[in-house]
């Protein structure tokens, strides 16, 4: 039964009695399965009593959103993490996935946050870098899936913290970027020292961006627009 094509065949196998957790897994390695097999192997309790075949229905390609959903409210954050990390889970359910990870954040432990911001996906970390712990929050910033565009929407969040935007701002990484130092300029809790340092590296009309459309310090307005009238008189001494 379970080597049949016909859909009616593979449904009644995953709905026997004797389908097992080593069975089931060898099933759900099959790519071909109706979304009915799946549905009734999700109801056969023979199979599902076993975690790893939960997670197997969750990460099927083929399973109906209406059946790996709810499974895996179930399943603990690792065993989330590792479908969201698996290449062939359609793009929705890794993001279903993702979504229930970050809503377990505040009642999990800072070491699982840990691990999960070194070893999480993308939203998973990007999640991460607003952690009150230090540590999470740079794990976060490391990780090997982190982009550029997450961590420009985390300094422009409202959200941001005073740790994450000074430790973006002093990154061996991070802080060589010029979209990251934009936003930087843009953000008020960025150390007034890698302001400076931030702006010398900015064309006018980048920094008279910044002054127009950022809410600023009046310490970092004035000396962003000092430095645009050095710049503009150094120029005219030049034509001159």
């Amino acid at each position: 039964m379970l080597q049949a094509r016909e859909p009616e065949v593979l449904k009644a196998a995953a709905a026997h009695p004797g389908m097992g957790e080593d069975i089931a897994l060898a099933f759900l390695t099959r790519r071909d399965l109706p979304p009915a097999a799946l549905e009734a192997l999700s109801k056969n309790a023979s199979a599902m009593k076993h975690r790893r075949v939960m997670a197997a229905i969750v990460a099927h390609v083929k399973t109906p959103r209406h059946v790996s959903l709810p499974i895996a409210r179930h399943l603990y954050t690792f065993e989330l993490l590792q479908i969201a990390l698996t290449p062939a889970v359609p793009a929705d359910v890794k993001m279903a996935v993702e979504d229930a990870i970050t809503m377990r954040l505040e009642s999990i432990s800072a070491g699982e946050r840990l691990a999960l911001a070194k070893r999480g996906s993308t939203r998973i970390a990007a999640a991460l870098l607003f952690d009150n712990e230090p540590g999470v929050m740079q794990a976060a910033l490391v990780n090997p899936f982190m982009t550029e565009v997450w961590i420009v929407k985390a300094i422009m969040s409202q959200d941001s913290t005073p740790a994450l935007v000074s430790e973006v701002s002093h990154h061996a990484k991070w802080s060589l970027r010029k979209e990251i130092r934009i936003a930087l300029l843009k953000n008020d809790k960025t150390p007034l020292g890698r302001v400076l340092a931030f702006a010398q590296s900015m064309s006018a009309p980048v920094l008279r961006e910044v002054l127009a459309t950022s809410r600023l310090t009046a310490k970092v307005k004035e000396y962003l627009t000092k430095e645009l009238e050095t710049r503009k008189s150094y120029q005219l001494n030049l034509g001159s």
